[in-house]
């Protein structure tokens, strides 16, 4: 059993900052890959981070690459993700993920950011 929860939405202005937490519930599941996706009405929900379970190794999408940072504290069960120099054009529902090696994605139910102009 996979239980995702975000929180750290909101509305932040251009250029401003914004840190966004997933807290990971995994009991007797062994976790290999946690991501973030961003959503827009639209669109696909789309994977722009991740991050092994044990923290090791990352991976960013061009569009926030040096902008955000996905990280693992696995003392506290929780991944986030800073997010800096924010555009209007990153305003979406920010969706966390794990999966197991061979099994399904879980998800969390999502957090709004909204940048304004």
């Amino acid at each position: 059993q996979v239980q995702l929860v975000e929180s750290g939405g909101g509305l932040v202005q251009t250029g401003g900052s914004l840190t966004l937490s997933c807290e990971v519930s995994s009991s007797g599941v062994n976790i290999y890959m946690l991501g973030w996706h961003r959503w827009v009405p639209g669109t696909q929900r789309d994977l722009f981070a991740s991050i092994t379970g044990d923290g090791g190794s990352t991976w960013y999408h061009g569009s926030t690459r040096g902008r955000f940072t996905i990280s693992m504290d696995n003392a506290k069960g929780t991944m986030y993700l800073r997010m800096s120099d924010l555009k209007p054009e990153d305003t979406a529902e920010y969706f966390c993920s794990a999966r197991t090696l061979n099994g399904p994605y879980y998800w969390g139910q999502g957090t709004r950011v909204t940048v304004s102009s």
